[in-house]
């Protein structure tokens, strides 16, 4: 007897013959998701709303006190830091009154001075635009790129990124490689390859005047924000050029640059290894590629050891895998689908000569010294 001809055969069994406690514990661990859901919002709304800000480096304050200092209703701001509190992202204390503690200023408050700020990745939620999209992408096999994923998408990612690039890109990062920063500073080109907002490549051309900075990327919205801040911060060493890593040797027009960045980009792109046979041809004799890449292994048993790789699984099939598969051939990578070994085999395919792997403590990244 096939299944077909009895239904029942394959059926869940019934509620009343599933183990009570392990039934209420998985229920729970379906609501924690959901909590983490609408905890993501209230984050959104205090950095949005400058209620963080408000707080750091207030002291314990009341309701009354916060909505004084940011103008804003009090009956809402008592219940959110009522939210906050029960997130145990915030302190209440006996008297009824809020704190938001060192740790807390780090992640939710201090933008400009903490690598590890973190309340700018909550955007607020996917708009039920890209939500249909991305249902469409499971019917179809199509994914979407980062541009048809929307202005929010790209702005949020841009500021999730920000920290570290503003603060450590340059005191720590550039100079873990052998020469980079002395050729940097003589002159050089630098190009970089899906360079979205511009964020690392406007923090690196204000640090390295003598040297001249190209950013390439296929997404109008990311191209005008990175020409705005380039503006904004008065750099007349960075152009930005809306285009693909395999137009780089059009980008570049003169010469060979001397070093070329793709950070966090490679996985994204339906092709990884045509951007890698394109920058290698541009690529001067004793120029260098520096690959910024998740952390992973390739083995799913090993990434679990990762306590973030469910987030890093729900991105990509929400917007890495969709870039990856936004074109008929796109190899479809996604977010943990270029270890090591995939990206060493590659590289060399293209060419290249050597790859030494950089482990500069980062949680979820590796970086790549790829040389030809």
């Amino acid at each position: 007897m096939n299944a077909e001809s009895n239904p029942g055969a394959n059926q869940a069994p019934a509620v009343d013959a599933i183990d009570a406690k392990a039934l209420k514990l998985f229920a729970f661990k379906v609501w924690s998701y959901k909590m983490g859901e609408v905890v993501s919002l209230m984050i959104h709304l205090g950095d949005r709303l400058g209620l963080y800000r408000a707080l750091h480096d207030a002291g314990a304050v009341t309701g009354t006190e916060l909505a004084a200092r940011t103008g804003l209703d009090g009956r809402f701001v008592e219940e959110w830091l009522l939210s906050q509190a029960a997130a145990d992202l915030l302190t209440r204390h006996d008297d009824g009154r809020f704190e938001l503690d060192a740790l807390g200023a780090a992640i939710l408050a201090d933008e400009g001075g903490s690598v590890d700020f973190a309340a700018g990745a909550f955007a607020g939620g996917t708009h039920p635009d890209v939500v249909e999209a991305l249902v469409r992408s499971f019917e179809t096999g199509e994914g979407i790129t980062y541009e048809e994923q929307g202005a929010v998408a790209t702005a949020g990612l841009a500021r999730m990124n920000a920290p570290r690039f503003r603060q450590a890109l340059v005191s720590e990062v550039l100079p873990s490689f052998d020469g980079l920063t002395e050729r940097l500073a003589g002159g050089t080109t630098l190009v970089e390859i899906g360079c979205g907002a511009g964020v690392a490549l406007t923090t690196v051309a204000a640090a390295f005047p003598n040297s001249s900075f190209i950013g390439i990327d296929p997404s109008p919205t990311a191209v005008e924000l990175a020409r705005r801040q380039a503006r904004d911060d008065g750099l007349a060493n960075v152009t930005f050029i809306e285009g693909f890593a395999a137009d780089i040797a059009e980008a570049v027009a003169e010469g060979r640059p001397g070093v070329v960045l793709a950070f966090d980009c490679l996985h994204d792109m339906p092709r990884p290894d045509h951007a890698l046979t394109a920058i290698r041809a541009v690529l001067a004799d004793d120029g260098m590629l520096l690959v910024k890449e998740i952390r992973c292994t390739g083995d799913f048993d090993r990434d679990r050891r990762n306590p973030l790789l469910a987030l890093l699984y729900g991105y990509s099939v929400a917007s890495c895998l969709q870039s990856a598969l936004s074109e008929a051939d796109g190899l479809g990578l996604g977010t943990v689908g270029l270890h090591g070994d995939r990206l060493t085999e590659m590289a060399t395919a293209a060419g290249f000569g050597s790859v030494t792997q950089q482990d500069l403590g980062e949680p979820n990244n590796l970086y790549y010294d790829i040389r030809p």
